[in-house]
């Protein structure tokens, strides 16, 4: 099985784009299952939940460039691996 990547998703409400690296499993080589738990859910809203399949694509961040979630699919692919 592929190791587990982080992915930045989009935080809801914060006035400016604001992003939070979150864990996530590879399915195929542009869409990422989220793993990890919002543990601070009153205080952060993630554009995308835990367990949503979503498709990434590089973009150019504050930190570099990283994987950043741009859309839910229902077409989830095969896990790879």
């Amino acid at each position: 099985m592929a190791a587990v990547a982080t992915i930045y998703v989009r935080l809801l409400g914060e006035g400016v784009d604001c992003w939070r690296p979150v864990e996530a499993d590879p399915v195929d080589a542009d869409h990422y299952r989220i793993t990890a738990v919002n543990t601070q859910p009153e205080d952060e809203r993630w554009q995308f939940p835990t367990g949503c399949v979503v498709r990434c694509e590089r973009r150019s961040l504050t930190g570099g460039t990283e994987l950043v979630a741009v859309e839910a699919t229902t077409d989830v692919p095969q896990p790879v691996g």
